[in-house]
């Protein structure tokens, strides 16, 4: 246990023997594999409990520490940089009670890490700033509870796997769990050089530092699933150069911004270089997951939006999303998972109680827009690159989401797209905003489903040119020409009240500062709108909104039953 004494001393002087805790945390990533840390670049209690090193929706790593002489070391400062690579600069507190006392700051510690290829690699550098030789002790510390990113998020289990003994060699110790679904998880810690001493949940360094003497330590932290092992890791500079020359190429084939504006240019910078750490290689090509901690997996509209916003950057992303949603699609009903044939999923989840059905997300589709958006991205896509051989290969899995449009996605036959969850476990609300009392009426009373978004009725309406475009420059001789495919604005006389608002079912994209999306649903075109004849429903249906936790302007009318 780290000690974080207060201490004075008879010169009245302040001794700095421990930090302020902060709870503002780092985050890296790489893959299926993401590290939530704390300000110093530790895995501690910090927060809710959320840090920690993950892999496949599992946490391998729920503690790090580092201790020097069994102290929590003084944070200096900290930097994700822009390839992904953690830096944080540490100092020896005071330490008085040594036969030696030890000034603060005497000793520099620079921590740096990285996610790469299923392993976390560690580099720590100290620098002796004294004037005389200084032996120290390096601690750290680690454990492993291979929780379920769901129980990290709140969720009880009322039965869990076991943990293995861990196996301790001479530089190197296994940390494993056999979960309930027979799948052993294996944490590999190898140091670099040797440690002094090596047991449960600690290693131990005792360093003789010579005045502005350095000394490096490697740590590589590896994620196994399964009882094979995996290839020897490389040490920390050839993975790191892996690593940036992947980035390198990976920024090589989109767009550069370029901006005599330092600030602005640094903005675009920084947010790019997010960007493609969200960004994740699929076997299907490249997937941007929803986000980290809790969403760092692939979401169906997460994924769709982002690759539509990079059209003009990246048109390789949407390549990949379409070729993951295409291969993910729904071809069974199955209510546990609401998923009905041509559906496009919600989310994809690789964890143990995934795998169990304990949560419904394995392969989860509660999702009402991520259908008819993936059509609308296939047609910009195509738009954007005349790519003929994707579309081509895509065309069933797009007359699949257009039959689920006409098949599934109207439950009443009034023409308007609509969910209500058919799992007991799903989803609530399964447009945009998916929290539970996310859509209510004007009384603040949360509506029940059947719920007809209208920014989803503004999607559907948005089908038809993208549909025929699409079909007409496919270069598939022999397409069949069906309703789904060449009638999206006049199939139904619901489509047409999206066509031609009224005040009851108005497709109005309400507060653009808190529903981007909703504005979606003014893209019903103009030949739609001369298509479409049928008149609006005689008694108006009750209107609900869609809240949101910052303002109190609606963010769309939602029709419901």
């Amino acid at each position: 246990m780290m000690q974080e004494p207060t201490a004075t001393r008879e010169d009245y002087s302040i001794l700095a023997t421990s930090t302020r805790r902060d709870e503002r945390t780092r985050v890296i990533k790489h893959g299926d594999s993401f590290g939530v840390f704390d300000h110093a670049g530790m895995i501690g209690q910090a927060g809710i409990g959320e840090l920690g090193l993950y892999h496949d929706d599992t946490r391998y790593l729920s503690k790090f520490e580092i201790a020097l002489e069994r102290r929590r070391p003084l944070l200096l400062n900290s930097t994700v940089l822009r390839d992904n690579i953690l830096n944080v600069d540490l100092a020896n507190p005071d330490l008085p009670d040594r036969p030696d006392p030890l000034p603060r700051d005497s000793v520099h510690l620079f921590a740096q890490s990285f996610l790469w290829d299923r392993r976390w690699h560690v580099r720590l550098e100290l620098h002796n700033y004294a004037l005389r030789a200084v032996e120290i002790e390096l601690s750290l510390l680690f454990d492993a509870d291979y929780a379920d990113v769901f129980e990290v998020r709140g969720m009880h289990r009322p039965r869990r796997g076991k943990l293995r003994p861990p196996v301790i060699g001479r530089d190197e110790m296994v940390l494993a769990y056999e979960g309930l679904d027979h799948v052993v998880r294996t944490t590999r810690l190898a140091f670099d050089p040797a440690p002094a001493s090596l047991d449960n949940g600690r290693a131990s360094y005792r360093l003789r530092l010579a005045p502005q003497g350095r000394i490096a330590i490697e740590l590589r932290v590896g994620f196994e699933r399964g009882d094979s092992g995996r290839p020897e890791a490389p040490r920390f500079d050839h993975a790191y150069e892996r690593s940036v020359a992947a980035l390198e190429r990976l920024r090589s084939g989109c767009a550069a911004v370029h901006c005599t504006n330092p600030r602005f240019a640094e903005w675009v910078e920084r947010s790019a270089s997010d960007l493609q750490m969200m960004i994740t290689d699929t076997e299907h090509g490249p997937y941007p997951y929803g986000g980290v901690p809790w969403f760092s997996t692939p979401f169906g509209r997460d994924g769709i939006i982002t690759a539509y916003e990079l059209l003009w950057f990246d048109p390789a992303v949407a390549h990949g999303v379409l070729r993951y949603l295409a291969a993910t699609q729904a071809t069974e009903i199955d209510p546990v998972r609401d998923a009905e044939p041509g559906k496009i999923i919600h989310e994809v989840r690789g964890g143990e109680m995934a795998a169990l059905g304990e949560v419904p997300f394995g392969r989860y589709y509660g999702s009402i827009d991520a259908t008819p958006l993936f059509v609308v991205l296939a047609e910009a896509y195509h738009r954007r690159t005349a790519d003929h051989a994707l579309i081509a290969s895509l065309w069933p899995s797009i007359e699949r989401a257009l039959h689920w449009i006409d098949a599934y996605g109207d439950l009443d036959g009034d023409g308007f797209v609509e969910y209500q969850r058919r799992s007991g476990r799903g989803l609530v609300s399964q447009g945009w905003k998916d929290s539970a009392d996310s859509i209510s009426h004007a009384s603040g009373e949360l509506a029940a489903g059947p719920i007809a978004l209208c920014e989803v009725q503004g999607y559907v309406c948005s089908t038809p040119t993208p549909i025929s475009c699409a079909r007409g420059s496919s270069a598939r001789s022999g397409a069949r020409t069906s309703a789904a495919t060449c009638s999206r604005s006049t199939a139904t006389s619901g489509r047409a009240r999206c066509a031609r608002p009224t005040p009851a079912t108005a497709c109005s994209p309400g507060s653009r500062a808190t529903s981007a999306l909703a504005a979606w649903s003014t893209r019903c075109s103009t030949t739609a709108r001369s298509r479409a004849g049928a008149s609006a429903r005689s008694t108006p249906p009750r209107r609900a909104t869609t809240r949101s936790p910052i303002t109190t302007a609606r963010c769309g009318r939602t029709t419901t039953r």
